[in-house]
This record gives C-alpha cells, structure tokens and sequence, in this order.
C-alpha cells in the first residue's frame, strides 16, 4: 500500500510572507511580447519603430523638418538562418535634443512621458516604447543604452549611458560626460540613440526596411536615410544594393523603391513637401468619453470650487448655457443643483446624478484642432513617392467622435502601373502616421477593406476577402487616442464608429477610381472605333464617288472629322497632374477632383494608329504620355442580320442582286 504523505496547509501569515509588490518594469520584463517583442526579427522592428517615432514628434513640436538617420551594424552573425545574431541600432534626429535632467527618466523608466495625460495627436502615448527597447537590449546582451544628445548647439553634448533595474523600475547611469563627438545636423542640435540587442535582420513583408518604406509615405515631409547592415567580419561591400534588388524581386516587399537613391551604401529617402504639418493644439475631455470613476476623481481633484467653474474649466465643449441644462436635469424636489452649488457640499448619490445628465445633454463634438490629418495633396505625393501606379486617388473624412475622442480618417488607392495584376491588393495600415505591421486581420482598417463593395468599382473581389488586382490601398486614422488592441500598438480596435468611417474613406476613393476605370475603357473602345473608321473611309469615299459623282477628297476629309468629333475622347492628352486636357464632356470628370492623379506608365499601344502615337509631354514630365490602354476584356457584340431592300435598276435581270453592275 503507498504511502501517502501529508499535505502542508498554508496559513495567513505564511503566505503573507510571501506577498511584495511588482514594479510595472518587471512585469513587462517577464511579458515582452506584449510591448512588440515577441521574437528576434519583430524586437528589431520594434526597436528601429519606438526611436524613429520619438524622433519625429521631437522634430514637429520644435518646428522642425525631420532629417532621420537609421544605421543597423551586425556585431555578431547568427549561427544558423533560425537564429538570432547581435546587431547595434543607431538612430540619429536634428530634432531639439534632450535636456539632461530628463535624460534617465525619458529612456530608463517605463510610463514616463509627457504625452499620457495630453489630448492631442501624437505618435506616442504611453510613454514606454523606447525604455522598452533598451530594457530588451539589456535583458539580450547586458548592454546598457548610449544616448548622445545635443540640446544647445553652442555646447558639447552630453553622453549617457544607462541600464534599468527592473525590480524598481529606475535607471542607472554608468557613464555621464560631456563630448563633441556629435554628428552634424542641420540644426546644430539632436539626439542619437544606440541600442545592442540579439535580433534577426530580415527583408521583405514586416522588416525594418518596409517599416521606413511605409513611414516615408505617411510623413512625405521627412527626410530618412537608412544605412543596412553589413555581414560582420565581411570585406566591404554594398548592401544597399543588394537590399534594393532583394526588395524590388519580393513579391512580398514594399510597394516600390524606385524613387529613392543609393549614396556610398546609403539608402535616401528624400523628402517630397517642405512643410510641417500643421500644429495640433491640446484639448480638455470631452464629457462623452468621461467614465463615472474619472468623474468622481476629477470632482476630488479639481481647484474649482462651484459647478460652473469646474464644467467649464475641466471639460471642453460645456458652456454656462450647457451648466444650466445639466444642473436642471440632476435637480430632483429634494435636491437642486445650480451653477453656483459648491463642489463640497456634494455627496456621491449627487455627483452620480451630475454624470448621468452631462451624459444625456446634447453637446457639440469635440473641437478638431487637437488633430493633423496627413491631407489630400500630402497622401498623393507620400503614395507617389513609394508605389509606382497609374492612377492615384485619396479622400479626406471629415472629423468624427468615438467615446467622446475626436478622430479622423483618411483613404488613398494607388491603381495599375507595375503593381502585380494577379495578386491581392496590398493594405497600408497607419495610425497617427505611424504604419502597422502586424495583425492585420484583427485591425479594424483591414475588416473595412474586406467589407467594402469593390466589384462596384471594376474590381474583383473573393467573398470575405481583400479585392484582387493591380492596387494598393492605403488607410490612415488620426486621433488624440487611438484604441489599438495592445500595448504593441500593432491594430486598430474595432469600433463601430471607426469602421464606418473607414468605408465611407474607401468607397470616396473607390468611386473614383470606377469613373477613371470607366474612361479608360470609353478611350480605348474609341480608339478601336477610330481604327475602323480610319481602315473603311477610304474606301466609302471611293465607293461614293463612283455612284454620285461626288469629290472623294472633300468626302474623305468631311467623314475624317466626323469620325474624329465622334471619338474625341481618344485623342485625350493629361497635363502634369494626370487631369485630362480640353475635354469637358466626361460626366462626373475628376478634371476638378484635387484627390486625383493620373501617370499612365502603359507602353501598351493602341487599336488605332493615331490614338497609339505618343502625345507630346506635358510641362515638366520626363516621358511622353501615351493615351491609356484598358486591359479588361472587352463584351462580345451580338450582330444583328439586316436585309437591304435594293431598288433594281429597269431593264436589270430578275435573278441580278448585285449592287453595281458590271
């Protein structure tokens, strides 16, 4: 018989011996796929994402146009093609710099930030992202981040190097001097962060190199030059290139990169506009997205000492009239509440009351000022910078409310060109132009795409799935909070809201892209027509001729210009933005549309010698515009037999049908 042993019983001071506290640091710590570091390859991403991020918020709120610097250096190569080797990310801004008091706090603490408890449009707002990305590379390699910054030009900069103790959640400087060992920006100021780390450097879909793709196309306003990492140990070569010939084979890779450079094994990706986006302004919260725990702390917290002040000053969007509604709606027989009630006389059965009536008054939508859409001519110009199509279309949303956080969403399509014509269509994801990589079915932005009717449009589409065809479609959400579904920030959470707003984007877009779809079939079914008029006229003319007598030269110039009046739209010539020239008559035009360009890049010729000539290039355009082929299959023409009732000549043989006689 076994024997079994007794079991230990616990008792209250045994296992309140065992109780301490959990510094939010050391949670993250032992949860790091929750911040985006998941695996080697996406710790890199993550890494090269969070620095380049604070970097261009640094640069907009001090005014700045943003020159960014991404240097990747392989320390140590990866054993196998599954494993991870050492690399070394160096990212370097002219943004403001840091002061140096802030210095540990900014890069060696987790939740430490000054965006959290602002309302305005950021690309951070947590406040851990880079602590993160140096906690990783400390926790990889033992390394402790280096951060040279620079806020004064006319000083040296400051070098730190610091590592976090996690069990605090605190920073630990090892190394603090001062150096004029900065590189040279345009300001004269900035900040370089490096970070050692174990990661996997891979090209292709969700890489770094497809993350600064995309960011360039989001922040056409950004200059970014990325350095790719070179084999450690490895004679001197030049991975730009081959990163570029890898990129431009993958059917995977980004969209295109065409339109950026190669200097001394450095990628360019210039800027396109030489503007900032506009400054957004902060806001006070909005009643509609205040929850009653935050009511009732606010209530606590505020130096208001009556109603009045403390709608006003606390919320936006509440007026003294608005005061007077929602005290009148709270007041009961036994408890009345007006501007003047003081802020200590009320219980929590009364402030409760207060919250349920600022939740029934109608109120006005929270101000839009605190938002920085990208812009029409912004999306254009970043989409034109990395997709190589044919036909451009973007669409501005106006600016809506989910729980009370403003919001506003934007839509552009790039169509045909040398996007692959049997593959789905490419989805760009952004959110306060930052691009999301990652969970793509679970982000609202991709369900609006699936959910859109784009066979309305021209396109085919699969039940459930994204449309099939040359296009890339790119959606961006900009807001005081985005709702992502993690703190990795990788998708957009699925608010009814936002969905719709997403598909109103799209199909704006989408419409446009059916009339331009439609037109370049009209001009190619013209264009055929023109070939047909063109190979019998002159045959009619002789045939005309020989029965009337009539001029087969007039006759032949006469039915020349009808035929030409009749498909005019094949001698269509586009001006530099796309816009067709001198031809008014297409209903529904985009020649007025702002969110429209068109390049044809076909060289396919056209059924009609004149139509296939090319036209003359347009002011500033580097190759002749030719007229658009349309590549979809044209419908079959029943034809219809018609007898021809033929008036016989007298005297002609009864059997003789012939209609000119010998």
């Amino acid at each position: 018989m076994a024997k079994t042993t007794e079991r230990r019983k616990q008792t209250a001071e045994t296992m309140a011996g065992r109780q301490r506290e959990i510094s939010v640091s050391e949670f993250f710590a032992k949860n790091r796929h929750l911040l985006g570091f998941d695996n080697p390859r996406k710790a890199l991403l993550t890494t090269v994402k969070e620095a380049v991020d604070n970097a261009l918020d640094a640069c907009e709120e001090a005014g700045i146009l943003p020159d960014i610097t991404v240097e990747l250096e392989e320390l140590a190569p990866p054993l196998s093609a599954s494993k991870s080797g050492r690399y070394r990310v160096t990212i370097t801004d002219n943004g403001p710099g840091i002061v140096r008091r802030q210095v540990e706090n900014i890069f060696g603490k987790l939740l430490y930030g000054s965006k959290f408890h602002r309302l305005k449009m950021s690309r951070g707002q947590q406040g851990i992202g880079i602590s993160a990305a140096g906690m990783y590379g400390l926790m990889t390699t033992g390394k402790p981040m280096v951060i040279t910054t620079r806020p004064n030009k006319k000083k040296p900069a400051h070098h730190i190097e610091l590592a976090m103790d996690t069990s605090k959640n605190q920073p630990e400087v090892t190394v603090d001097i001062e150096t004029d060992d900065f590189p040279e920006t345009t300001t004269g100021t900035g900040t370089r962060v490096a970070i050692e780390l174990e990661a996997r450097y891979q090209r292709g879909k969700a890489s770094v190199d497809t993350y600064l793709e995309q960011t360039a196309i989001a922040n056409p306003h950004a200059s970014i030059t990325f350095i790719p990492p070179r084999r450690a140990g490895s004679p001197a070569e030049d991975p730009a290139s081959e990163m570029l010939a890898a990129i431009e084979d993958a059917a995977e890779g980004p969209p295109d990169l065409s339109e950026h450079t190669i200097v001394d094994g450095r990628i360019l990706m210039p800027r396109t506009i030489d503007e900032l986006p506009p400054e957004t302004q902060e806001i006070k919260p909005h009643p509609y997205g205040v929850e009653l725990g935050n009511f009732l702390r606010m209530l606590k917290s505020t130096d208001e000492k009556q109603l009045t002040g403390f709608f006003k000053n606390e919320f936006c969007r509440v007026t003294p009239p608005i005061v007077k509604r929602i005290t009148d709606a709270a007041s009961t027989k036994g408890s009345t509440f007006s501007g003047q009630t003081w802020l200590k006389s009320l219980s929590a059965s009364d402030s409760e009351r207060l919250y349920r009536a600022m939740q029934e008054v109608k109120l006005l939508n929270p101000p839009t000022d605190c938002l920085s859409p990208i812009g029409v001519r912004q999306m254009l110009a970043g989409l034109m910078k990395g997709v190589r199509g044919e036909f451009y279309a973007a669409s501005t949303r106006p600016a809506a409310v989910y729980r009370g956080n403003p919001f506003q969403i934007e839509a552009a399509i790039a169509f045909g060109g040398d996007l692959p014509g049997d593959q789905p269509a490419r989805v760009l994801r952004f959110a306060n132009r930052v691009p999301l990589l990652y969970q793509q079915s679970a982000c609202s932005a991709f369900k609006s795409v699936t959910e859109t009717a784009w066979k309305n449009y021209g396109l085919s589409q699969p039940r459930g799935g994204a449309p099939v065809g040359p296009l890339v479609i790119a959606i961006h959400m900009a807001s005081v909070w985005v709702p992502f579904t993690s703190e990795s920030k990788e998708a957009i959470a699925d608010y009814d809201e936002i969905r719709k707003e997403m598909k109103l984007a799209l199909q704006e877009c989408g419409r446009k892209l059916g009339i331009y779809l439609r037109r370049r079939q009209r001009m190619r079914r013209d264009a055929e027509k023109r070939d047909v008029f063109e190979r019998y006229i002159g045959e009619i003319a002789k045939a005309c001729h020989a029965i009337t007598g009539t001029d087969a030269a007039e006759l032949y110039e006469s039915l020349m210009r009808q035929a030409q009046r009749r498909t005019e739209i094949a001698d269509a010539v586009l001006d530099e933005d796309g816009k067709i020239v001198g031809y008014q008559n297409e209903r529904n035009g985009l020649e007025k549309d702002e969110g429209v360009v068109i390049l044809d890049r076909s060289a396919t010729p056209s059924a009609s010698t004149a139509a296939a000539a090319p036209q003359p290039a347009a002011d500033g355009a580097d190759e002749p515009v030719e007229t658009p082929v349309v590549t979809e299959r044209p419908k079959k023409k029943i034809l219809k037999k018609v007898k021809k009732k033929v008036r016989k000549k007298a005297g002609a043989a009864k059997g003789d049908d012939s209609l000119f006689g010998a």
